[in-house]
């Protein structure tokens, strides 16, 4: 995996993370008493299982293959005979394998995910994939079924190709040692933004593995395309989910605490994990287990309180932590950063899963901005006790619950029409909303999130189309 090279700190150890040292007697004695706590990790049987080769040959997807199959058909339409010719792998895992391939006919270089489909059920994934359509997702463009001699059936997804990941763009940097332009990492964690804030709200889904692997990227023009849809699911209130899910580095800590009624706030917290590993060049918290995972979260952001554990979990409220504190971002970072990108970094590491920074764009009244996480919280927990408050305070707390993310200062840079790639080319599209993400959203607010340049060019696209 990229993060090997970290090494295994174990849990509870007082190695170096991210530069700064968690050596103390009680981080210690957290470490071995957090393991009576009796918390089930994620098993990987397979550590490389998810790896990202560079080229990887074979695994059913040989140079040269040719795969025909009919599409259309559908709706009126004509069917076509279409061709595939496999190129090398991309990207191997425990669903399957994904491979490049080029279509005979036109010459167009597509990704192939082939999975093995269980007869007696529909694949989610497909279902998940025909509904969505946003730049910042990658697209199907269409899927067949294959049977094997032995007379497996495997499901094969169509998709666009996208040559890179932010895995190995963050990868290519680590291995000269220096860091990743800020502005890159203002886009790449934007584009996530947007791309969950299309899912959590407009399709009603959770991604459940947000990771560096799973974000395409475009070299060119740094566009970013969410992709790998196999784990994601409709949350639905009041049905389990399993816990054993996401990468990781990247889950939340409810899921650590085995919570199976989460909410898409776990993707949030992991595309804080990946905006800090872009700032870091490497994982803020690189756990071998979830003992040691939890360890490495608490040394950053100190120990929970009772609320905030039954937020994550109930079933753990009692559970004795010794009190540490949080250790300060600015050496965490040891860098001088803007203070926008550590304020946004700490809305979306919040314990209280309610409390983080949400992708959706939806308006806070300045008078609430100061406002740190637990005040907040203390406001919600009084209107709860007080319902003789008059009704706009519960749209007020509806708005606290819907945090920006998209709208956040950190970003102001991309809304900026001067604003150019490293390169000297323009960046690539950050405003072309359609109808449906907007929906709900009050004019002030679009007005901010729509730059007035990006309001004008919209107006004359849509003129002219």
């Amino acid at each position: 995996m990229a993060s090997a090279s970290l090494g295994n700190g174990g849990v509870g150890s007082s190695r170096s993370v991210n530069g700064f040292k968690s050596s103390s007697s009680s981080v210690d004695w957290l470490g071995r008493e957090m393991l009576d706590m009796r918390l089930r990790d994620k098993v990987d049987h397979d550590e490389d299982r998810d790896s990202e080769p560079d080229v990887v040959d074979g695994v059913g997807a040989e140079t040269g293959h040719v795969i025909r199959t009919t599409i259309g058909g559908r709706n009126g339409q004509s069917k076509q005979n279409v061709s595939y010719i496999a190129e090398h792998v991309v990207g191997t895992g425990s669903f399957g394998v994904v491979f490049q391939a080029k279509c005979r006919e036109t010459g167009e270089i597509v990704a192939i995910k082939k999975v093995l489909q269980d007869k007696r059920y529909k694949n989610r994934e497909l279902q998940i994939m025909q509904m969505l359509d946003h730049p910042n997702i990658v697209s199907l463009k269409h899927y067949f079924f294959s049977k094997t001699d032995k007379e497996e059936l495997y499901l094969n997804l169509v998709l666009e190709y996208v040559p890179e990941t932010v895995n190995r763009t963050a990868r290519s940097y680590s291995r000269i040692n220096t860091r990743m332009p800020l502005i890159y990492v203002k886009l790449y964690t934007y584009q996530i933004c947007r791309a969950l804030a299309y899912i959590h709200n407009c399709i009603g889904i959770c991604h459940r593995d947000i990771k560096p692997q799973n974000l395409l990227v475009n070299p060119h023009t740094h566009q970013l395309k969410l992709c790998d849809f196999g784990s994601a699911k409709v949350l639905v209130k009041g049905e389990p989910n399993v816990s054993y899910i996401c990468s990781r580095y990247y889950r939340a800590p409810e899921l650590i605490f085995g919570a199976t009624e989460y909410t898409t706030a776990i993707d949030i917290w992991s595309t804080g994990c990946v905006m800090a590993e872009l700032l870091l060049g490497q994982p803020l918290f690189p756990g071998e287990s979830g003992v040691d995972q939890l360890v490495e979260i608490i040394k950053v952001l100190g120990t929970p309180t009772r609320e905030e554990i039954k937020c994550m979990n109930p079933n753990y409220t009692e559970f004795k932590f010794p009190q540490i504190k949080p250790h300060p971002w600015h050496k965490v970072f040891q860098k001088r950063l803007p203070p926008e990108a550590v304020d946004l970094v700490c809305r979306f590491f919040q314990y209280s899963p309610n409390l983080r920074c949400t992708a959706v764009s939806t308006p806070i009244h300045p008078f609430w901005l100061p406002m740190s996480s637990k005040a907040k919280a203390s406001f919600l927990i009084s209107f709860l006790f007080f319902p003789h408050f008059p009704y706009p305070c519960l749209l007020v707390m509806v708005i606290l619950l819907q945090l920006e993310a998209c709208i956040h200062p950190f970003f102001d840079e991309l809304r900026d029409p001067n604003t150019r790639l490293p390169n000297g080319r323009p960046l690539p599209p950050l405003f072309n909303f359609k109808p449906q993400e907007l929906s709900g959203i009050p004019p002030e607010v679009v007005k901010k999130l729509i730059p007035e340049h990006a309001r004008k060019q919209n107006l004359f696209m849509a003129l002219h189309t």
